[in-house]
């Protein structure tokens, strides 16, 4: 058994991804659009470009994303994704990245734990905690 977020966003989810991959040095390994699926008819016309299904592969584990249909999205809450860096700086700039536009709970910096450590909310609203063991 391997647990893995699914991660839902109001139609950017393409956008998102292309940002993780290309922070993370990550890989979207499928991505699947509501246009010529049987999904198709839950959305408005607009939205067949949208994402049905993705998968983005982040070092040993995997993210699935999806836009959720109009009317259906809520802003995520009550979890975070939780990425371990092994270095410090590369720790550091990921944080700063993802806080862009986004907002701070608790600023990277050592903890007694981690070497750093981090928590925020991306511009996508995604809840995240950087580590640096």
């Amino acid at each position: 058994m391997t647990p893995s977020p699914y991660l839902f966003f109001d139609g950017n989810c393409e956008e998102a991804l292309e940002f993780y991959a290309g922070l993370f040095g990550a890989s979207v390994e499928t991505l699947a659009r509501y246009a010529g699926s049987p999904a198709a008819a839950m959305v408005p016309p607009d939205w067949g470009d949208k994402i049905l299904y993705a998968l983005l592969k982040l070092g040993d584990g995997v993210i699935h994303a999806s836009d959720a249909p109009p009317g259906r999205y809520f802003q995520p809450q009550g979890f975070s994704v939780s990425v371990a860096v092994e270095d410090l700086e590369k720790g550091r700039a990921a944080f700063d990245a993802l806080s862009e536009g986004g907002q701070v709970f608790m600023p990277f910096a050592p903890s007694f734990f981690a070497k750093g450590f981090g928590m925020l909310s991306d511009r996508y609203h995604i809840p995240w905690m950087i580590n640096c063991d």
